[in-house]
């Protein structure tokens, strides 16, 4: 089911700062998103490519409601996955899977509490 480590999403007050932060370390910017979030925010996620190509990324982002850090899994197939775990009763779902610009994503908290964010398509 699980494939790869995808990516770890931290969150960031200040965009720019934790960008160029980074980016001083060796990391480029891979792509950018701006997400609408309502009442005129705007919500930006970065994906910061390492050098070793086979590295996961490193993505920031800056919504405050969402000020954890994400650990991204991928999974081929994100509807598929959920369902052949929403009978266990070990698994709590906090997001069901939903449709983003990339594919799907739900989120799952494991039975021994850590939280994890299945990306796929």
């Amino acid at each position: 089911m699980l494939k790869r480590l995808e990516c770890v999403a931290l969150y960031t007050p200040n965009m720019e700062a934790s960008v160029e932060f980074y980016t001083t370390l060796g990391l480029t910017e891979n792509w950018r998103i701006e997400r609408n979030i309502g009442e005129g925010r705007t919500w930006i996620l970065v994906g910061l490519k390492f050098p070793d190509e086979k590295s996961s990324e490193l993505v920031l982002q800056n919504n405050p409601e969402l000020n954890v850090t994400d650990i991204e899994l991928y999974v081929e197939d994100v509807r598929d996955v959920y369902q052949s775990l929403s009978d266990r009763s070990d698994i709590q779902w906090i997001r069901e899977p939903f449709p983003t610009e990339s594919g799907h994503v739900a989120v799952m908290e494991a039975p021994d509490q850590n939280v994890f964010v299945l990306v796929g398509k």
